[in-house]
């Protein structure tokens, strides 16, 4: 196996592993949970999750489906965001599967690792990645967005829940 068939491989395990942890915890959550948050600065796990949609929006939509962003970041972060647990748990296990798609498809074409995705689209906003960025450079940003965010979920939800049942396979 060949270094970039490696790291995409490792990426996408850690992205199914992510899911896997991040779909029980919330799984075991109130609607209550989902919309609280700390203090009135704080993101509630609603927020968050609306926040790793919409990065997978823009960063992985865009390119891999050629849809259009239509991203609003500045609602991702309203305080008070109201989702139900249903919608919470959908949008998260979409954005995760979206995710995988994308890897899945860099793993069977690992030559696309130094293309550069967004190089002949419109300007990027709200985005650590520049238009210039190579697809691997994607894969890095989003292994770190997404693991600081499921993070701060599962933080949260062990502070609504104290300890969580994790099912492990």
């Amino acid at each position: 196996m060949d270094i970039a068939s490696e790291v995409i491989q490792s990426i996408l395990v850690k992205f199914k592993s992510e899911r896997k942890w991040t779909l029980q915890a919330l799984a075991q959550l109130s609607e209550e949970d989902i919309t609280w948050s700390p203090t009135p600065e704080s993101n509630s796990i609603a927020n968050l999750v609306s926040h790793i949609r919409g990065c997978v929006h823009s960063r992985i939509e865009t390119i891999y489906f050629d849809i259009p962003d239509t991203r609003d970041r500045d609602k991702e972060f309203e305080p008070g965001l109201q989702l139900s647990h249903e919608e919470t748990y959908r949008m998260a296990a979409e954005a995760f599967d979206i995710i995988i798609q994308y890897f899945e498809h860099l793993q069977a074409h690992p030559e696309l690792l130094l293309s550069q995705p967004f190089i002949n689209r419109p300007p990027l906003t709200y985005s650590q990645v520049d238009n210039e960025t190579t697809a691997l450079n994607l894969m890095i940003a989003m292994v770190r967005e997404i693991h600081y965010h499921t993070g701060q979920i599962i933080y949260a939800a062990k502070m609504r829940k104290g300890q969580l049942e994790w099912q492990y396979d």
